[in-house]
C-alpha cells in the first residue's frame, strides 16, 4: 500500500511519526470516458463563457466571488498565494473528546494511519489502545495542500483511522427539510413497528450490502465486450397496502426466515456437544 502523506502526530510532548494511506479502494469504482459518437475520439473538457458563448483558454479564466447577484470580486493567484499556509507535516492534537460528540454528518474522508518505522510502532500502538480504552477521539488540525483541515483520529482494529471533519456550520438543519414534522403516531402501529425492528435485528457483518448496481453494470460492460445482447429485467412495482397489514405480514415473513437458521444452528450445537461423548465411548471400547 502506498502512503500519500508522511508526518507526525503531536500532543503535548509526545510525537509519533506516521504515514497516511487512502482508506477507500478507488479501483472498485467504474469510470466512463466521454467519446465522440462518430469516431470514438476522446472528448476534452470544453470551457465556454455562458454569457457570450466564446470558447476560453486557461489564461482567459479568472476566479471570482459573487457577493451580490451578477456582482463579482476577482481573486487572483497572487491574492491566494498570500494566504497559503505552510505545511509543517504535523497533526497538532488540540484535545480529546467523547466519540459521541461528533455527529455522523461531520465525518468526511477516511484515511488509514500507520507508524513510520519500527521505532514509532510502540508509541503508535499506545495511542491506539488509549483511545479505545477511553472511548475518546483525538481532534486536531493539519495543513494539506495549502489548506488547514480539522481531523479526528480514532482507534480501529489495533491501528488508527483518520477522518477529515466537516465544519458544523456547513451542515444544514433537519428543520429545513420540507414536510418533516412530529406527527401523532398510532400506538398499535408503533408497537408493531418496534416488533418488526426487533425481529429484523442483526449484525452489520451478517447483512448483504453488495453493490448490485456496480455488479449489474460490470455484467453489461462484459456482455458488450463479448458482443452479447444486453437484456434487462425491470422490477415489478408492488401495490400500496395498509400499513398495519404490511407490518403484520413483514413480521411473519421475518419469523419464517429466521426459523430455518435457528434450527440449523441448534443442530450444529447438538452435533458439537455430542462429539466428545462419542469419542470418549470409543476410547473406553
Amino acid at each position: 500500500m502506498r502512503s500519500i502523506w508522511k508526518g507526525h502526530i503531536r500532543f503535548s510532548l509526545v510525537t509519533i511519526p506516521i504515514r497516511i494511506y487512502n482508506a477507500v479502494d478507488t479501483e472498485e469504482t467504474i469510470r466512463f470516458n466521454q467519446l465522440h459518437k462518430e469516431d470514438n475520439g476522446a472528448v476534452g473538457y470544453e470551457k465556454k463563457c455562458k454569457k457570450c458563448g466564446k470558447a476560453l483558454t486557461a489564461e482567459e479564466i479568472v476566479k471570482g466571488y459573487q457577493f451580490e447577484p451578477e456582482q463579482y470580486v476577482i481573486v487572483s493567484p497572487d491574492d491566494l498565494s498570500k494566504i497559503k499556509l505552510k505545511s509543517t507535516k504535523v497533526i497538532e492534537i488540540e484535545g480529546f473528546i467523547d466519540a459521541s460528540e461528533v455527529h455522523p454528518t461531520l465525518y468526511e474522508s477516511p484515511y488509514l494511519a500507520g507508524p513510520d518505522g519500527p521505532v514509532a510502532a510502540k508509541t503508535y500502538s499506545l495511542l491506539s489502545q488509549a483511545l479505545k480504552a477511553s472511548g475518546k477521539l483525538a481532534v486536531g488540525k493539519v495543513v494539506l495542500r495549502d489548506r488547514e483541515e480539522v481531523v479526528a483520529i480514532a482507534p480501529m482494529d489495533g491501528g488508527l483511522v483518520l477522518y477529515k471533519l466537516r465544519n458544523p456550520k456547513e451542515i444544514r438543519k433537519m428543520e429545513a427539510v420540507p414536510q418533516v414534522e412530529n406527527a401523532d403516531v398510532n400506538k398499535d402501529e408503533l408497537k408493531l413497528s418496534l416488533s418488526l425492528v426487533d425481529s429484523m435485528s442483526s449484525k452489520l457483518k451478517e447483512l448483504d450490502l453488495t453493490d448490485r448496481y456496480r455488479d449489474a453494470l460490470r455484467e453489461v460492460i462484459e456482455a458488450k465486450i463479448a458482443g452479447k445482447e444486453v437484456v434487462s429485467s425491470p422490477e415489478e412495482e408492488k401495490p400500496v397496502v395498509d400499513i398495519m397489514a404490511a407490518l403484520k405480514e413483514s413480521i411473519e415473513q421475518t419469523k419464517a426466515k429466521k426459523k430455518p437458521m435457528e434450527k440449523a444452528k441448534g443442530e450444529k450445537k447438538e452435533a458439537i456437544e455430542a462429539a466428545p461423548a462419542k469419542q470418549k465411548k470409543q476410547k473406553v471400547a
